[in-house]
């Protein structure tokens, strides 16, 4: 697995949360096709190319596998699930029912400033990493930002179920978005969405997130 660690550094690796770092470059692995569906990976080979352990490299894996992104192969370590066609329909239709409904939600009940002036931040740092085509640093701020959307509703159960949602979808598709140089317009959409949560139009905000 070819993962670039060149950003994280033995003083971060040594931070209190050793396992999110790890499960996040674990994450743009998947992201970036090092790691890929049907194929097993050990914690112990992964946890030697990120020179650090193998417990936080498991508990990142481990994570993975409640999220149904791997699965646990019994003496050989862990497999990226591959998604059928049928997989990846039936959680679009999940998100549709969740993620639409929510951000008509938001717009009605109307978004503070704070939490718009952050939702902006978000914004263009994905248009900033689109334009460079970063898949890895557009994914991370894209999650951010929808999940820091959806955490204003209250609704701790909900975020973790979009959260997994969208990292079960995002693992298809950006690579070719970002050679197709759409991710641009991708980015684009977020500023528009909260332009419509800001405005409270409910329709525009449930246009913009089923699109």
């Amino acid at each position: 697995m070819a993962v670039d660690t060149g950003a994280v550094d033995a003083a971060n690796l040594r931070r209190p949360s050793l396992k999110d770092q790890v499960l996040e470059l674990i994450r743009q692995a998947l992201v970036a096709g090092d790691l890929r569906p049907g194929e097993i990976y050990s914690a112990s080979a992964t946890a030697t190319r990120l020179g650090t352990s193998n417990g936080p490299v498991r508990e990142a894996m481990l994570t993975l596998v409640d999220e149904g992104i791997m699965e646990v192969v019994p003496n050989r370590g862990f497999r990226v699930v591959p998604l059928t066609e049928h997989d990846l329909d039936e959680v679009f239709e999940l998100r549709q029912m969740i993620e639409v409904p929510a951000m008509g939600r938001l717009a009605r009940e109307g978004l503070p400033a704070r939490a718009e002036r952050e939702a902006r931040r978000l914004a263009e740092q994905c248009s900033e990493w689109a334009a460079g085509g970063d898949i890895a640093r557009f994914l991370a701020a894209d999650r951010e930002l929808h999940l820091g959307l959806t955490e204003l509703l209250g609704n701790a159960r909900m975020v973790r179920t979009v959260a997994q949602l969208r990292d079960q979808t995002r693992l298809y598709g950006l690579a070719s978005l970002a050679k197709a140089h759409q991710l641009d317009a991708a980015a684009a959409e977020h500023h528009d969405l909260i332009d419509a949560l800001a405005a409270g139009d409910v329709p525009a905000a449930e246009r913009l997130m089923a699109a």
